[in-house]
């Protein structure tokens, strides 16, 4: 159970960050109510997941779905530049979370 407490935490994680950018520096009322509650749904699941696993491994895994997700939402929906270098990269952060998740005794 903490590992799907983390995987929802992660894509809060991402939620939270579009409604970050899409609130404009907070000055827009409904992308700062939507980046506030679900900042506060993704701390909660972390803070739950991290009752049985290890504090390196959850925080490392939460913020990696966070920046592996949102770095895929801004090519594919807010059209941000694509390289071979960014996607190689985003590839290392994936395969040190199957990492993470491989070797958690949890």
């Amino acid at each position: 159970m903490p590992w799907l407490y983390l995987l929802i935490a992660g894509l809060l994680e991402v939620a939270w960050a579009t409604g970050l950018k899409s609130s404009e520096g907070f000055s827009r009322l409904w992308p700062s109510v939507f980046t506030v509650v679900t900042a506060l749904g993704s701390f909660w699941l972390l803070a739950l997941a991290m009752r049985q696993l290890p504090l390196g491994t959850a925080y490392a895994v939460w913020t990696g779905i966070g920046a592996v997700g949102a770095f895929v939402l801004g090519i594919v929906v807010m059209g941000e530049a694509v390289s071979v270098a960014r996607v190689l990269s985003a590839l290392l952060i994936v395969a040190g979370l199957i990492g993470l998740k491989l070797s958690s005794a949890a």
